[in-house]
């Protein structure tokens, strides 16, 4: 995390020290100059101001050292009698109120950097956290392919030479373990997706979103022949972001639109666009088995399903990546649904990044 270029880390105490002097005079000389030209009660938020800034750069010592000053230089300047430290007695609540009202500048400022200094360290560890995580996960995945093409390959092979000899319980438990295989292998190919897109680069060109949709529709449409599927597609802008990984997002979610309405006698799946201020919106709607809105939350996690595997198959990492990939690109992902009702997902691209 990029440190300011004055921080208290970077300043040494001569420098914060004297940050706070330089402050006050600052202060004062602006005080004295605009009073000249009829401008009062100038003075007050002119030290207030010395005084934060003395606090939020240099740290508790030089706030103290600014408020000091900032007292001092106010009561000899400003309240009666003038060019004296001398403070009257009806002048002392007016003198006391800003000394009160300066310490809790100083305190709020203080309080303030010290948790955005705690903020950014703790940010920092987790951005550590979540690389660790991510190559932990892909280390994983990568090392159980092994063993698991072992794994299906000799059962596939036991299944082969032992047919004749096994009865028909124990080649559903072989065919129950080869399932169980195969569905262990697309959960780690999805894995290994998902781990990559935290770890690559962004290659961002402009491209239009038409065109990727129509990509996505044609590698589709070869998928379900035989399905009598009635496509609405709007026309898209073109926009600048990482064409590959917004490829992926787009399959995952028409691909969940193809699935999630393949029990509908007439499917209907729909890709349009909608402005609002300064956001590009793609949405995929579908007439699908939908899902109870009280669920959303769960939606966009590693591994969350709402419908079962016998119903529906997939390794529920899908939408998670959807919902990196449109981070990646500064943007959000949320759905909306009923049961039985269909469902739509919404990705929301910044127009600050494209046209």
């Amino acid at each position: 995390m990029k440190s300011k270029p004055h921080s208290l880390m970077s300043l040494s105490a001569v420098q914060r020290y004297g940050l706070a002097v330089l402050s006050v005079s600052l202060a004062l000389c602006g005080a004295l100059l605009l009073e000249r030209f009829e401008f009062h009660s100038v003075e007050v938020p002119l030290f207030l101001f010395a005084v934060a800034l003395s606090a939020w750069y240099g740290g508790p010592g030089a706030a103290v050292v600014a408020l000091v000053l900032s007292c001092l230089v106010f009561d000899y300047y400003f309240v009666p009698p003038l060019h004296t430290l001398y403070i009257s007695r009806e002048d002392l609540p007016y003198f006391i109120i800003f000394a009160t009202f300066a310490s809790l500048v100083t305190w709020f400022s203080s309080v303030r950097h010290r948790v955005e200094r705690e903020l950014g360290k703790r940010t920092a560890e987790l951005e550590a956290v979540n690389k660790e995580l991510e190559a932990f996960a892909y280390s994983v995945s990568h090392d159980l392919r092994a063993p698991l093409r072992h794994m299906s390959g000799f059962t596939e092979l036991l299944r082969k030479n032992s047919a004749s000899v096994l009865n028909e319980k124990s080649q559903r438990y072989v065919k129950m373990i080869l399932e169980s295989a195969n569905r262990m292998g697309l959960l780690i190919d999805d894995l290994l997706s998902f781990s990559r897109i935290g770890r690559a680069e962004t290659h961002k060109t402009m491209f239009s979103l038409d065109q990727l949709v129509q990509e996505v529709l044609a590698e589709a449409r070869q998928e379900t022949e035989g399905r009598n599927i009635t496509w609405k597609i709007a026309r898209l802008p073109s926009w600048y972001g990482d064409r590959p990984m917004l490829r992926m997002a787009l399959v995952n979610l028409i691909s969940n639109a193809l699935k999630f309405t393949r029990t509908r006698s007439q499917p209907e799946i729909e890709v349009g666009c909608t402005d609002e201020q300064d956001q590009v919106i793609v949405f995929v709607r579908d007439n699908g088995v939908g899902f109870d809105m009280k669920y959303v939350d769960k939606l966009f996690g590693v591994f969350q399903r709402l419908h079962t595997t016998e119903a529906f198959e997939g390794t529920g990492i899908g939408l998670a990546t959807v919902q990196r990939i449109v981070i990646r690109h500064g943007g959000r992902v949320w759905a909306e649904g009923q049961v039985d009702q269909g469902a739509t997902f919404y990705i929301s691209l910044s127009k600050s990044q494209g046209v």
